[in-house]
Formats: C-alpha cells, sequence, structure tokens
C-alpha cells in the first residue's frame, strides 16, 4: 500500500480518565458528606507538604534534571522553586531554557518578563527572546531582536527564523556563517548537521556528526543525530544501536523511542513498532511524534476508527498534503465518507501534484462517490507506469470498467500478466538497493523493467542512482531525459538540478531548475534544501 507517511517524515491519542459512578439516590447526602471531608483532608496535607517544601533543593532537582535533559522534570521542579522565590533570577534563566527546549514560546516568554522585571537585560536574554517568538510564529519579531548580534548562537537563530520564512538559502548562510564564528554552541552544530541530513548532504553531515561528537559524545542530540545520518545512508544496524544507547541513556525522553518505533516500521515490524510507540505515549501522550507515528501505524494497520478518534477535532488545523491529513482523509473513506475524502484528497494534490499518495487515494474517493470517468483520468499517471502494480492497475480497470472506457482491456491484460509479478520483484529490488545505497544494483534492477527508458519516474531515480555512483554522464543522460518526458513535473526538475548540484556540472542551470521545482511546490523542504544548497554553491 502506498503510505501517507513518505516523507514526511508523517495523531492524538489520549487516555481518558475514569470518574466515580454511584446509582443509590438515597446514598447522595452521606456520599456528598464523605467527599468533602476527603477532600479537606486532602487539601490539609498538601498544604503542610507545601509549606515543608525546600526552595533550594527543588533549584537543585530542576538543574540535575536540566543537565540530564529531561526538560519537563526541569520545568517542573523550576516552577515548584518559583513558587517559594519569585525573582530568583538564576532560577527564572533555568525555567526559560527549559521551556525552550520543550518547544514552549509562550511559557518562555513569560518567563522572560518575569526576568526583565527583576532586572536582567542581557545579549543572551535578547537571543532567548529571539527563540521564544521563533516558537510563537513570529521570525520577523526574532531577528528584529537579534540584530547584529555575531555572537554563534544568534546565528544559528537567524537561520531558525529564515527556515520559519521558507527561505531556506538565507538559512544554509546563517548557519555557514555562524560555524565559522567563533565560540562555536553545541545547538548550531546540532542544526548544522540537522539542515544537511535533510538536504542529503551526507558527506557535510559526517563532518558536523564529528564536531557534535567532540562538543557532547554522550549528549542526546548527538546520539539521535548519529541514528538520523545512519538510516539516511542505509545503516539501519548503527541507526538502530544509535537510537537505543540514546533510548537507555535517556529513559524520560520520547524522542529515541519514536525513532526506533520508525525504524521498526521502516522494517515491516509494525507491532513492535506499535509497543514502542505505546512505550513513548507513557512518557508524553501528546508529543507530536508519538501522534504522529500513532495515526500512521493505525493506518497501516487498518484501524480506522483508532485514526479518526485522534484525528477528529483537528480538521480544520490539519494540512491535506502532511502524512495526518491524507490518513485522516482515508480514514474517512474506509468509514463511509467518501465526499468529505474527496474533498481533502483534492486539495491534497491540487498542492502537491506529485505525490503518488494523494493520485491514488483521490481517484478511490472519485470512484467510491460514482464519478468513474474523473478516477480514471486522476489515476492513469499512475497506472500507466512501468512501476504500476496490482492495486494500481485494478484501480484504474475498475474505474475504466466503470466509465465504460475502452482502456479497461488492456488494463485486465496487464493485471493477469506474468510480466507484472517480475515488474513487482525488480521494483522492489531496486528500491531496497536505494535504501542501502547499493547503487550499481539499483540500475541493474531498474534497467531489467521493460520500458523503463521511456518512463520518467523509472529514469529520474537511475539518474540519481548513477550520479551518486560517481557516473556523471549516465545520471545527466538520465536525468535530461526524465525530464524531456515530463517537463512540468517538479520531481524531474529538482532532479536534473541535483544531478548538476552532486556532479559539479552546468551550475546555471543546476540553479533554475531547482528554483522552478520550488515554485511548482513550495512546500516541498527537500526542493528547498537542495535549492538553498545549490545556491551556496553557484556562489
Amino acid at each position: 500500500m502506498i503510505n501517507a507517511g513518505a516523507g514526511v517524515n508523517r495523531a492524538d491519542v489520549f487516555g481518558a480518565w475514569a470518574g466515580l459512578l454511584f446509582t443509590e439516590i438515597s446514598g447522595l447526602r452521606a456520599y456528598a458528606r464523605m467527599v468533602m471531608k476527603r477532600a479537606l483532608i486532602i487539601a490539609a496535607l498538601l498544604v503542610a507538604g507545601c509549606s515543608h517544601a525546600d526552595p533550594a533543593a527543588q533549584f537543585a532537582a530542576a538543574k540535575q534534571a536540566f543537565a540530564a535533559e529531561d526538560y519537563a522534570a526541569a520545568r517542573t521542579n523550576a516552577l515548584a522553586a518559583l513558587d517559594a522565590d519569585g525573582s530568583n533570577r538564576a532560577l527564572l534563566l533555568l525555567l526559560v531554557r527549559a521551556q525552550l527546549r520543550l518547544g514552549d514560546g509562550d511559557g518562555a516568554q513569560s518567563a522572560l518578563s518575569r526576568l526583565e522585571d527583576a532586572g536582567v537585560h542581557t545579549a543572551e536574554t535578547a537571543r532567548l527572546k529571539a527563540e521564544a517568538a521563533i516558537l510563537r510564529g513570529q521570525p520577523d519579531a526574532a531577528l528584529t531582536l537579534l540584530g547584529t548580534d555575531g555572537d554563534a548562537e544568534a546565528w544559528r537563530l537567524r537561520a531558525a527564523a529564515h527556515a520559519a520564512q521558507d527561505d531556506s538559502a538565507a538559512a544554509l548562510e546563517a548557519l555557514r556563517r555562524g560555524m565559522a564564528a567563533n565560540g562555536r554552541s553545541y545547538a548550531l552544530v546540532h542544526d548544522y548537521a540537522t539542515f544537511l541530513i535533510a538536504s542529503q548532504d551526507y558527506s557535510g553531515a559526517s563532518a558536523a556528526l564529528e564536531m557534535l561528537r567532540q562538543l557532547g559524545p554522550r549528549r542526546l542530540d548527538t546520539l539521535m543525530v548519529a541514528g538520523a545520518l545512519a538510516a539516511a545512508t542505509g545503516k539501519l544496524d548503527d541507526a538502530k544501536r544509535s537510537f537505543s544507547a540514546a533510548a537507555d541513556a535517556f529513559p524520560a525522553r520520547v524522542e529515541p523511542l519514536t525513532a526506533l518505533a520508525s525504524l521498526a516500521d521502516m522494517q515491516g515490524q509494525i507491532d513492535a513498532a506499535i509497543a514502542l510507540v505505546a512505550r513513548a505515549a507513557k512518557i508524553s501522550p501528546t508529543h507530536h511524534e508519538v501522534v504522529d507515528l500513532t495515526v500512521q501505524l493505525a493506518s497501516e494497520k487498518g484501524d480506522w476508527e483508532t485514526v479518526r478518534k485522534a484525528l477528529v477535532g483537528q480538521e480544520s488545523t490539519l494540512d491535506p498534503r502532511s502524512a495526518n491529513g491524507m490518513t485522516y482523509a482515508e480514514a474517512l473513506l474506509r468509514l463511509g465518507h467518501p465526499e468529505q475524502a474527496r474533498a481533502i484528497f483534492a486539495q491534497a494534490l491540487l498542492l502537491s501534484p506529485q505525490n503518488p499518495y494523494a493520485r491514488m487515494m483521490l481517484a478511490e474517493a472519485q470512484l467510491a462517490v460514482g464519478d468513474a470517468p474523473g478516477a480514471l483520468r486522476t489515476v492513469r499517471p499512475l497506472s500507466d507506469s512501468v512501476l504500476a502494480g496490482q492495486r494500481e492497475l485494478d484501480l484504474a480497470a475498475r474505474a475504466a470498467k466503470a466509465a465504460n472506457d475502452p482502456a479497461a482491456g488492456p488494463l485486465m491484460a496487464r493485471l493477469q500478466s506474468p510480466q507484472l509479478k517480475l515488474n513487482e520483484q525488480l521494483a522492489g529490488a531496486a528500491q531496497a538497493a536505494m535504501i542501502r545505497q547499493d547503487w550499481k544494483a539499483a540500475l541493474a534492477a531498474y534497467g531489467q523493467i521493460p520500458g523503463y527508458d521511456g518512463d520518467a519516474e523509472v529514469l529520474r531515480r537511475m539518474a540519481a542512482a548513477a550520479a551518486r555512483s560517481g557516473d556523471a554522464d549516465a545520471g545527466l543522460r538520465f536525468a535530461d531525459r526524465a525530464l524531456e518526458l515530463a517537463p512540468r513535473n517538479a520531481d524531474m526538475l529538482h532532479t536534473a538540478g541535483l544531478v548538476r548540484l552532486e556532479t559539479g556540472r552546468d551550475r546555471e542551470s543546476m540553479v533554475r531548475l531547482m528554483q522552478e521545482a520550488s515554485r511548482m511546490d513550495p512546500a516541498n523542504r527537500l526542493f528547498r534544501a537542495d535549492l538553498a544548497r545549490a545556491i551556496a554553491a553557484a556562489g
């Protein structure tokens, strides 16, 4: 099945507290008296407990939790200590930092206001205010707050602000200027490494990872970046070791568990992934990674009611082209609401026309509401490809039959052809080779699929494999042929530019091609990151 989360990466699942239930009406008054008495006793105990709380001990606990990168515990202890020592500057500063690590811009801004009321106005607090502004969706304000600050941390925050403005070129430039500044920060190197992994600059990311290991060899983000880089380069065993080490060293953090769950899902171990997400949910059930994976895994299991319940109430805020947006739409379709599903998938495909999942699901929704001709038109780019599998061909054949279209016969013939199974095997082998970065094996498998040289998508994949294998001429040849076959396809434009970037050829065309790809699909983060690299390379 085509997965909505492909890239992307990719629902809220909440536990419910049981309430008290009593049915004997005659006992209501006695019950009320008992509850009141118990509440008074509990309140007295709480007051007694608070009166003996030691602010110094809570501050020490907050500092210890922060050092262990358990930012939720650090925040809890800092807030408790502030109840008794509300103007403690060091305590307020610790609270601000914990709030920022937790992504709570509003909470950080509130604590910063208290810090400023206590008379603290420094370059560091200006940077902290800028970071809070970014988290609150105010990147312009953040840039204003940073002014001409030349500190490495200021450059990191400028990069984050530019990224929030969808200006990846400016973000990369800020990261590079920060790396060149004196007093390089761990957070800066982490953000730089993450940016390079996202833009598939794995050699650059590897160098940044080595810097992280020098600055903080046992820190969570060092282990997570190592795992992410290993996973991105097909070294799944190494990735699992890094994420497992992080989970063992930081048992209060969600991220290692969700990373392990994603890895298990990639390897087809869905039940193991679900168990890992359940562990993560015990730590933070509303964490966005827990939510996203819960939805994704439920969809893979066909548990559409869980998907619907997890996302109901969020319809107005879900991006239709996001993994959760499209998974929610599929849940609606599977649960008997095809018209609503069709509306979401139509919008998703309009915003991201190269997304095969959006195209496939829109066709299914169209067929479900009786629009067979529309379903056939929608699915044809997928069913006409030599990479078409059983599902794409079956849907196209059903749509053609319902529309009384003469294409039904040839589609049924392809479905029943022995070549279909062979094509699926070759495509699967090629994709597996791409994941483990065995470029020659990928090229060999794709090259055995009949008609590959007339299929833009196959040629696009072959272009990437050839370029990364070191065969620049073949990479350019495949990329340009794919673009010739599909000149208005953003993926083909991006790949033609990317091959030029990775082989150092024709830099003028490289930037133009990537700019056009980003213009056609402006929300694509990979396109933006690669465009930033191309602009930097072009000088």
